[in-house]
């Protein structure tokens, strides 16, 4: 890719307490600015605490709910590309995580998102697929390439996986699917607003 590089936004999608999304996250973030077409930032939902109940159409949420929800869509906006790091909780994406992307739309529009997942013997991909469903509703292209780990508990020592090369290699594989993606649409919303 050549010109400016694209904002890839890592979002951590767990924010329960012993949580593993931000060891997760932080070691696909610093292989993925290893990547020449991404400038990479990492977004922990933790740090941007939305309820549950949206606000009825038309009505504006309380004052600090506005802040937290303005902070968070400047974020997404501002992002060309995607990756969510995502665990399985009964079959689907955590709550928080669900609840942040419903109160966004053209945020998300005409973007690329990838997944990283984890769990135990399911490696987060039941989560995933509900994930891509949701992405495609609101006009982003998920790509089919993810990073997923099973028992991940049993994978990462001191912050990587054990099969760094291996898992290295699956990274490479999903962010040159996300730069070609990202290049594409940016060009196209730039050219053609969506």
């Amino acid at each position: 890719m050549t010109g400016e590089p694209l904002t890839l936004l890592v979002v951590v999608g767990s924010v329960r307490d012993g949580r593993f999304a931000p060891t997760a996250a932080e070691w696909f973030a610093k292989v993925a600015r290893t990547h020449p077409d991404f400038r990479v930032e990492l977004l922990d939902l933790l740090d941007y605490p939305l309820p549950l109940v949206l606000p009825e159409p038309g009505r504006q949420p309380d004052h600090g709910t506005a802040r937290v929800r303005d902070a968070l869509g400047d974020k997404l906006a501002a992002a060309d590309a995607f990756v969510v790091v995502t665990p399985e909780y009964n079959h689907a994406p955590p709550a928080a995580l669900k609840n942040a992307i419903d109160w966004f739309n053209a945020e998300w529009n005409a973007k690329p998102v990838g997944f990283v997942s984890y769990g135990g013997a399911g490696a987060g991909l039941r989560a995933v697929e509900h994930l891509r469903q949701v992405f495609a509703e609101l006009h982003a292209t998920t790509v089919r390439e993810s990073v997923s780990f099973t028992n991940v508990w049993d994978l990462f020592v001191d912050g990587a996986p054990r099969d760094a090369a291996g898992s290295e290699a699956a990274v490479k594989v999903m962010l040159d699917r996300l730069a070609w993606w990202g290049a594409a649409l940016r060009a196209a919303r730039a050219a053609r607003p969506y």
